[in-house]
């Protein structure tokens, strides 16, 4: 088990690395979210559409965060496609490192990445005066949950990777899916004004739970569905997938 976990943190390291080879990427991912929240934001704020929920910046900054680590996470799948090119995962697969290891190790470097974003978020509602909790269990809550919806769609990018095996056909399905994905949650609007269809949907979409947890510790208040819940779900979706991911690792080259 110990060495199952080193062999995992050498291939988040060996992604990690990559940041630093190109740091303009964590500007880049920047802009999206900083975007929204200075634009659709602010806009939406002075029409008071949330009455009865507070300020919208502070609805909308959670959802804003777990967007961007949606929108991260989601296209990582296509390194895996650049790297069968490139002929490194043959390289890998010759060694003695479990697939689920690597699987691991890749969705944690996801996580990592969306770090840069959810410290530029912060210091966003900074300046715009966004009522945040800064109490130091719910900025440890965040951090957790930003990195466990990060491993988790990560993870799925992966195994739609490992399906299609082609860039074109990857990003086209990743484009299909950002979008569905982001408006059937309660990412920019509360679940109590969908239609009872969308509902249904935001019940089964991964993404509603990562926000609703980000928005209790965010904001300080109670959870819609409840933390714990809210974790059990991300932990055993991603535990299922990255099993999924470990078996299909080497579908990628055949």
């Amino acid at each position: 088990m110990i060495n199952f976990f080193r062999k995992t943190f050498v291939i988040t390291e060996l992604e990690i690395r990559k940041i630093f080879h190109d740091p303009t990427e964590v500007f880049t991912r920047a802009v999206q979210p900083v975007l929204w929240i200075l634009t659709f934001g602010q806009v939406f704020a002075r029409m008071h559409v949330m009455q009865g929920h507070g300020n919208y910046l502070d609805f909308m900054a959670p959802g804003i965060l777990a967007q961007s680590a949606l929108f991260i996470s989601i296209f990582y799948g296509i390194a895996i496609i650049w790297e069968r090119d490139l002929g490194l995962i043959h390289k890998i697969l010759t060694t003695p490192t479990p697939r689920t290891a690597v699987v691991l190790g890749k969705a944690l470097s996801a996580g990592m990445r969306t770090l840069p974003v959810m410290v530029i978020i912060y210091l966003l509602a900074i300046l715009l005066k966004i009522n945040l909790s800064w109490n130091v269990l719910n900025l440890f809550g965040v951090l957790g949950m930003v990195i466990l919806g990060s491993m988790f769609f990560s993870t799925f990018s992966l195994i739609i990777a490992c399906l299609v095996k082609t860039r074109e056909r990857f990003m086209g399905i990743g484009q299909l899916l950002t979008m569905p994905l982001f408006f059937a949650s309660n990412a920019i609007y509360p679940l109590e004004i969908m239609p009872d269809w969308l509902k249904v949907v935001s019940h089964v979409n991964p993404l509603t739970y990562v926000i609703d947890a980000l928005r209790a510790m965010m904001l300080g208040q109670q959870a819609q569905f409840g933390i714990a819940l809210d974790f059990v779900i991300l932990i055993l979706s991603t535990f299922l997938f990255v099993m999924i991911g470990g078996a299909l690792y080497k579908r990628v080259i055949t």
